[in-house]
């Protein structure tokens, strides 16, 4: 019910963004598109990595170009079919973030109901729509960091081994995540484990690296260089964090959402969300900064922070605003 009602809130919103989005000042929605086709000589070399959602949508737009030869036969040659694949995979990886965040939030003591809107506050957010209506790859990544915070509460390998082996192919900032994991994931996976399945998703990246090298006849050293340069957006992205527009990009990612966090401080007292996510809810933050700051895009990397603040927002209600399961008993009851 939870992914049917995350799927209900993104569909429609995000299906508008594929619709009527215009590509033509969009670097990285042509560079994703490119690449579905095959085509990687043409895209950013920080992009031209992250095969993994690419060749996802390419298998998924083949049947759909069948479907569009028979009914829309002047869309079929177009990106029409691939920019629906995009749409459709992404929606669903998307909603797929929106049950690890309720079941996450769960975890830390959120009442269902209050659970559940926490994952409706964080699809509502402009991003997770961009991210779900766009050829764009960032909703493979946004679960990745979902389901990471999740292994970490609830010690589960299973949701853990994803991670470690798909991250280095969803962004390669995830290197940044990893000290968060080898210091807080052991309760799901102990250091030897996490650092083999590390090890192995490391290989695969290499591979694919090597292989998309070989392809268009790069040089190695242009991705490492590339990496380097991202750290010249240090200053630009401090300077922007400190200004009014960047406070107001900050405040955008969960809108008035944010404004519940509020409830919890209390007459100077600390709210008891902020301790019952510790050091790893402060952690994980600092991560998603570093990401912020590095990447320039303050707002679209802001949002990978969605597991703290949806735990926080499910908390906020849970605990100052009583949303329980006993309000949702009766509310049923009396629509019965």
């Amino acid at each position: 019910m939870v992914y049917l009602l995350a799927l209900g809130v993104l569909a429609g919103p995000a299906y508008t963004m594929y619709v009527h989005y215009d590509f033509s000042h969009s670097l990285d929605t042509r560079s994703y598109l490119s690449m579905a086709r095959g085509e990687f000589r043409d895209a950013s070399v920080t992009r031209r990595y992250r095969v993994l959602v690419p060749a996802a949508a390419a298998a998924i737009a083949w049947p759909l170009e069948q479907v569009y030869a028979r009914i829309w036969s002047q869309r079929a040659a177009t990106d029409w079919p691939l920019r629906l694949a995009f749409y459709v995979l992404n929606t669903l990886l998307m909603a797929g973030t929106g049950l690890v965040l309720y079941e996450t939030s769960r975890l830390y003591g959120a009442s269902p109901p209050a659970a559940a809107l926490a994952v409706v506050a964080v699809l509502c957010s402009r991003w997770a729509v961009y991210t779900s209506g766009l050829p764009l790859v960032d909703s493979l990544y946004i679960l990745v960091f979902a389901l990471a915070f999740y292994a970490a509460r609830s010690g589960s390998g299973a949701a853990l081994v994803p991670v470690l082996l798909l991250g280095w192919l969803a962004k390669e900032s995830f290197v940044f995540l990893v000290p968060w994991l080898l210091l807080f994931g052991r309760r799901a996976l102990p250091w030897p484990a996490q650092v083999a399945w590390l090890l192995l998703g490391a290989a695969l990246a290499f591979g694919v690296r090597y292989w998309i090298d070989a392809r268009i006849g790069a040089p190695p050293a242009a991705s490492v260089q590339n990496a380097l340069n991202h750290v010249e957006n240090l200053s630009y992205s401090l300077r922007r964090l400190l200004s009014v527009k960047g406070a107001g990009e900050i405040f955008s990612v969960f809108g008035f959402f944010w404004l519940a966090l509020l409830l919890g401080w209390r007459r100077g007292k600390r709210p008891s969300w902020l301790g019952q996510l510790g050091w790893p809810g402060g952690a994980f933050v600092a991560v998603v900064v570093v990401h912020m700051l590095l990447s320039s895009d303050l707002g679209r990397m802001g949002y990978l922070a969605a597991p703290v603040f949806a735990v926080a927002f499910a908390l906020v209600l849970t605990q100052q605003l009583g949303v329980k399961q006993l309000a949702l008993d009766s509310t049923i009851e009396s629509t019965i």
